[in-house]
């Protein structure tokens, strides 16, 4: 019966005026007269019914969107403080417990700055690393012992501990770390005459900035429609200013230019070359193991631009069936130890390239030794001279425009050379030999400094010679009368100049050995000026006379320099080995020397020839410039490089 008079009641709303039948009587009462008053006090369900059941279920329904309101709210705080910490932002080290956490204001950069001095012990350092992860570990394990329940005073004095020590650790390696960039001399009073670089002055003359340009990439060519709309990864091994680093961020240029989707994975970022990365818009990924790999296996092509990326391609090879057919190897080095670290999984890659005749003889051979196949024959891909140091040398290029001819190019070009000798302190009459490289063993500094020594001091050495200088006199060659009689006309007129100081690749012990062979000729060394390391050589080559390139051993590989040289009418001087002996022809583009100690001697002589001969540079200039323009300049490469890329790529 009172689930019957709710259900009447329920349709009513407050206030109205209708009538109620009361069950009992089955008279009817206004809603507001004293029965209906006392009928209704007396009983539960009227009582409840007196708001009406409307109200009730109303409130009901508050109740739940209450609920709702307040679940949603305690959701939404978490998630932004979660949000926060995992951005950074945790400003009491609220979630970290007190170890490892960054905050704002004056402990955001002190732990930033730890953390990159980590980084930089990890790679310098390898035994004091090791002390500072025991160190660090131990911190850890002491606060796993430590009780669940901390005040917050004892917390903040732990974390300040965990701090003080880890800062007193870090600044050890940090005054390590200042000592070996001390050990890198890069000033005026260390080197005797540091020059450049000449970046601000080649584009106040040429009025050209290369940061301006656009892409070079020709369209309607055969590579760009190859390439356009893939992607691409590009493995860098480090960044430094040197050879096969600066091939491949121009390769990568290209394809950006092209319409390429590019990815860069660099193994060492070691080098300068990070911002000019940026410049470019070159993608580089900041993991280089799993998201490098879910990168590289989504691409249409993997380019691996050195031996040493061998270990990657090892591992990403552990992770995926097709990744053998996928990856392309255009190896840079040739020396055994390269060979060595790379040899098991030569023959797991879709192909590989060389840049020379010779680097490609000598790795077969090796493989021959080891017993190793190769899934295919190796293809030949030498480098080239970029579109913007042949626009600067004068040869036509993608960047050439009506404004910018090159018979317009050349005039600058001269009008750089005069500038930029003028700061090194030159005159015409000096012959400036330059010679740009990473300084270390392999590519002859030191030996270039004696062939310059027998030139400069041939007549005391005559006079005064020790056995310890007799293995650098060639008696039967160079001191006739004529000679000696030009001994002070030569030391005024030579000059060499040596980069890259400051380049990550250099061997301190190495640059020290040559300034301490420096500091006891004091004639030659006024003689000798440094450069710094350097993306903008175009004013170098502008103001040089000569190219020596003088790598021992095996040889230089290919030697880019060699043919930038030889694009701005330069004459080389190169050792008769690797790949140097492919691109300069003696008597012809160049003159060729031995290796080591007996090729000092005949450099020495050579230096003499050309220095006597102005016409004889020249007319070596002419032919090497002629060579650049007929094999080495882009489109020759990309021509080539285009070929290996149909053949390598899953053509969809």
């Amino acid at each position: 019966m009172e689930e019957g008079n709710l259900i009447r009641l329920s349709p009513l709303r407050p206030g109205g005026g209708g009538v109620l039948k009361s069950p009992s009587s089955g008279k009817s009462t206004p809603r507001g007269s004293p029965s209906f008053r006392r009928l209704n006090s007396g009983r539960t369900p009227r009582r409840e019914g007196k708001s009406g059941g409307f109200t009730s279920h109303l409130f009901r329904s508050n109740r739940v969107i209450l609920w709702l309101l307040l679940i949603t709210l305690w959701a939404y705080a978490g998630f932004y403080f979660q949000s926060r910490w995992a951005h950074g932002d945790n400003k009491e080290d609220l979630f970290s417990g007190g170890y490892g956490g960054e905050s704002n204001g004056q402990n955001i950069e002190p732990q930033r700055k730890n953390r990159s001095d980590l980084m930089i012990a990890n790679v310098s350092f390898k035994n004091r690393d090791v002390v500072l992860a025991e160190n660090v570990s131990g911190i850890l394990s002491n606060k796993s012992k430590a009780p669940k329940k901390i005040s917050k005073r004892s917390r903040r004095s732990s974390r300040k501990k965990i701090q003080n020590k880890t800062k007193v650790v870090v600044e050890d390696v940090e005054s390590e770390v200042d000592v070996q960039v001390e050990e890198i001399p890069k000033q005026n009073t260390t080197y005797g005459f540091l020059v450049g670089p000449f970046g601000s002055v080649e584009d106040s003359i040429l009025e050209w900035i290369p940061e301006k340009r656009r892409g070079t990439c020709d369209r309607k060519g055969a590579f760009a429609r190859l390439v356009w709309s893939r992607k691409f990864v590009l493995i860098f091994h480090e960044l430094s200013m040197t050879g096969a680093p600066l091939a491949m961020m121009e390769l990568a240029t290209e394809f950006l230019s092209c319409g390429a989707t590019i990815s860069v994975i660099v193994l060492n970022k070691k080098g300068g070359l990070m911002t000019e990365l940026t410049r470019r818009k070159i993608k580089v990924l900041e993991d280089k193991t799993d998201l490098s790999f879910k990168t590289a296996m989504k691409a249409d092509l993997i380019i691996a631009g050195s031996a040493v990326c061998s270990s990657w391609i090892e591992n990403y090879l552990s992770r995926t069936v097709l990744g053998s057919s996928q990856i392309m190897w255009w190896i840079m080095e040739n020396r055994r130890e390269y060979f060595n670290r790379s040899k098991l999984v030569l023959n797991r890659v879709k192909k590989l390239i060389f840049l020379s005749e010779s680097q490609s003889k000598q790795w077969l051979t090796w493989c021959e030794e080891e017993n190793i196949q190769l899934n295919s024959e190796p293809a030949l891909v030498p480098l080239s001279v970029n579109d913007e140091l042949a626009f600067v040398a004068g040869i036509s290029s993608s960047l050439n425009t009506p404004s910018f001819t090159t018979e317009k190019m050349l005039e600058k070009r001269q009008l750089l050379r005069s500038a930029v000798r003028k700061e090194m302190g030159l005159s015409e009459d000096d012959m400036l030999a330059v010679t740009l490289s990473s300084i270390n063993p392999g590519k002859g500094q030191l030996l270039i400094l004696e062939s310059a020594r027998l030139m400069i001091e041939r007549g005391t050495m005559m006079n005064n010679t020790s056995a310890k200088d007799s293995i650098l006199i060639d008696h039967d060659y160079y001191y006739s009368r004529a000679l000696l009689q030009n001994t002070r006309k030569k030391e005024e007129k030579l000059k060499i100049l040596i980069g890259s100081v400051g380049s990550k690749s250099n061997k301190v012990m190495y640059v020290k050995t040559l300034l301490r062979y420096l500091s006891t000729h004091s004639n030659l060394s006024k003689s000798v000026l440094w450069t710094p390391a350097t993306t903008r050589v175009a004013s170098l080559y502008a103001a040089a006379d000569v190219y020596i390139m003088n790598s021992q051993g095996l040889g230089e590989t290919f030697g880019r320099v060699t043919i930038e040289a030889m694009a701005f009418g330069l004459p080389v001087l190169g050792t008769d080995s690797g790949g140097t002996k492919e691109i300069v022809e003696h008597n012809v583009t160049g003159l060729l020397h031995p290796l080591g100690r007996p090729g000092a001697r005949v450099l020495a002589r050579n230096l003499d020839y050309l220095l006597q001969n102005p016409s004889a540079r020249q007319e070596m200039g002419i032919r090497g410039r002629e060579k650049v323009q007929k094999m080495y300049l882009k489109k020759q490469m990309f021509q080539k490089f285009g070929e290996v890329l149909y053949k390598c790529m899953r053509i969809k």
